[in-house]
């Protein structure tokens, strides 16, 4: 297998860190795993344990049938809440229409029930989680290039995100316009930003997989749904909306397209609007509809620079075989790494830093491993290179 210099690409990162004008970053699950919050695996098994008895049946018929199907892929809560939601469109939600012996309106229930109970796991971690890491991270991220906007793609959940730029007070927008119910605004997101736009500087957030404080309001009326963001939610149980998270992979209802349909568009255009580094953390590369997004933009534009940290090592064998011929691709693993198409091991020789770097930002001398896929590692590096760390520590710190 062939040897790559970590300190060879390290200084390559950095370069490109300092030199870039254009930088972006899709931040998965993984980053709110590096906080403490859990993780797909746990939240499921979590869920499971706190479903009423009434519940559990039709939750164990889709979870078995999902598992005869797929035998050697994990069954997520995520795979679980799909199929609900497939029976609750092909049923319509009626209690004498039913699929594989669940009925529309049970299927609605317990998708309801389930994504209550995420709520409530979700807000108990995140209310105990420090911000110290994803508020120094937005004080880096605001300071970056001011010529372009700023725009973050994450498929979390979870509100670390907004409470960190709030408390910064780093201005964002995230699609939703008003003050009493924000209702999504599709024009807002398709919309290229001008040089003297008021709103240039600010950080775009697209959440591609719904938010803890979305939720679905319907209309009577018209049998359609709108998305609404509200604030705090005492009680999610007295909470009659349902909770917009884990959108279908699959053909969205005609009425819930939105926001993610213009999500997914709004990242192929960012990827296709020229130079730019797009930077990838906790992200494991399992969701089809956004690696096909993702690769076909590397094909279009020979200006995208993509650079992947993984926290696994078994992550970057997995991508390896979708990576060969992409020169535009970096991919950073604890032992292991793809560079210009080329799938190998890392080589660290002390002797190849200059005389005033230092390793202990990116490489664990003790266990011969990159610390960079650990979000709080790469927050830590770019902080540390970016040449401000006394501004940022001071926007952080403060109240």
């Amino acid at each position: 297998m062939e040897e790559i210099s970590v300190t060879k690409e390290i200084s390559e990162l950095k370069s490109q860190l300092s030199y870039t004008k254009n930088i972006g970053f899709f931040m998965g699950a993984g980053t709110s795993c590096a906080l403490g919050l859990p993780n797909i695996s746990q939240l499921t098994e979590q869920v499971e344990l706190l479903l009423k008895p009434e519940l559990i049946a039709h939750f164990n018929i889709i979870k078995n049938d999902l598992k005869s199907k797929n035998p050697d892929i994990t069954t997520s809560i995520e795979d679980i809440l799909n199929q609900f939601r497939r029976i609750r469109e092909i049923t319509g939600e009626r209690a004498d229409s039913n699929f594989l012996g669940v009925d529309g309106l049970s299927a609605k229930n317990i998708d309801i029930e389930i994504c209550k109970h995420i709520y409530n796991l979700i807000n108990d971690k995140e209310s105990a989680a420090s911000l110290k890491t994803p508020k120094k991270f937005f004080a880096w991220f605001n300071m970056q290039n001011r010529d372009y906007s700023k725009e973050i793609f994450t498929t979390n959940y979870d509100l670390i995100i907004e409470k960190s730029l709030e408390s910064i007070r780093a201005p964002y927008f995230d699609g939703f316009v008003g003050s009493y119910e924000p209702f999504f605004w599709q024009e807002s997101v398709e919309r290229h930003i001008k040089k003297n736009d008021l709103t240039q500087n600010w950080i775009r957030l697209w959440k591609i997989h719904g938010s803890l404080s979305w939720f679905w309001k319907g209309n009577a009326n018209t049998k359609s749904h709108k998305v609404i963001r509200l604030g705090r939610v005492e009680k999610i149980e007295e909470e009659r909306n349902e909770i917009v998270i884990y959108p279908s992979k699959e053909k969205y209802d005609s009425s819930r397209r939105q926001p993610f349909l213009v999500y997914f568009d709004r990242l192929k255009d960012y990827l296709l609007s020229g130079e730019l580094l797009f930077i990838f953390s906790g992200y494991s590369f399992l969701d089809q509809h956004i690696n096909e997004i993702i690769f076909n933009c590397l094909r279009q534009n020979n200006r995208l620079s993509v650079v992947v940290f993984f926290y696994s090592d078994e992550e970057v064998e997995r991508l390896e075989p979708l990576s060969a011929g992409y020169l535009n691709l970096t991919v950073f693993g604890p032992k292991k790494a793809i560079v210009n198409g080329i799938f190998g091991v890392w080589k660290f020789e002390q002797f190849e830093l200059n005389m005033k770097a230092s390793n202990n930002r990116f490489w664990c001398e003790t266990t011969n491993a990159l610390l960079l896929g650990d979000f709080n590692y790469l927050v830590d590096f770019l902080v540390a290179n970016s040449g401000r760390q006394h501004e940022i520590e001071i926007t952080t710190n403060e109240e």
